[in-house]
């Protein structure tokens, strides 16, 4: 099974700086936990100097990121607030018929309703439903 962790960056931030990333290991120590044959597959750790690259690579990777997105088994999507990057990855893996799990206190926002399989308030909540087998269904 090919998971894939998409989820904040830059959010609104001007210029280079992004949000602290800790939240991607939690998720993925979560699905190592009960899925241990999973494949994680994580932008900031495929290209962890990302925010470095100049405008060429950059377009080129968030594009690559986005198709990735769409071939994987599952989108895990932390969205504690806006994230353009973020929604194009879940869009992609929507139309792609990939489930998508949103950890997001955003739940009236129309593309984290519209687009997720599940959403989750926190992080603990997605690591309850994992833990339940949830990820081996599809949704």
């Amino acid at each position: 099974m090919r998971i894939f962790i998409a989820g904040i960056m830059q959010g609104s931030r001007a210029g280079t700086s992004i949000t602290a990333q800790t939240y991607r290991d939690q998720i993925a120590s979560v699905i190592r936990a009960h899925v241990p044959r999973a494949e994680i597959l994580d932008p900031n750790h495929l290209h962890p100097d990302g925010v470095s690259y100049n405008r060429e690579k950059a377009s080129r990777t968030f594009v690559e990121m986005c198709e990735l997105a769409a071939q994987a088994d599952a989108l895990v999507a932390y969205v504690p607030q806006a994230s353009m990057g973020t929604a194009v990855e879940m869009w992609q893996a929507y139309r792609a018929g990939v489930p998508v799990y949103a950890i997001s206190p955003l739940v009236d926002n129309w593309v984290v309703f519209s687009l997720s399989s599940a959403i989750f308030p926190d992080i603990a909540a997605f690591a309850a439903f994992v833990a339940e087998g949830g990820l081996a269904q599809k949704r």
